[in-house]
């Protein structure tokens, strides 16, 4: 809970600046919130879907 409470808070941290001027902070946070989620992706393509994953829980190549 107390991440999701971060969460909601951002936005007023930024104290309406991305409503007008220079919006930086918003600008951050949109750039570590796109590297978050490629590296969101590559885990789970790493972890799930990858040859070596499916080694180890003992499951077949798919046919090419």
């Amino acid at each position: 809970m107390h991440l999701l409470s971060l969460a909601l808070s951002l936005p007023l941290a930024l104290d309406g600046e991305s409503a007008g001027g220079s919006s930086t902070g918003l600008a951050a946070i949109s750039v570590v919130s796109m590297i978050f989620g490629w590296l969101l992706v590559a885990g789970l393509w790493f972890f799930v879907f990858s040859a070596k994953a499916r080694a180890r829980r003992g499951e077949k190549d798919p046919p090419d």
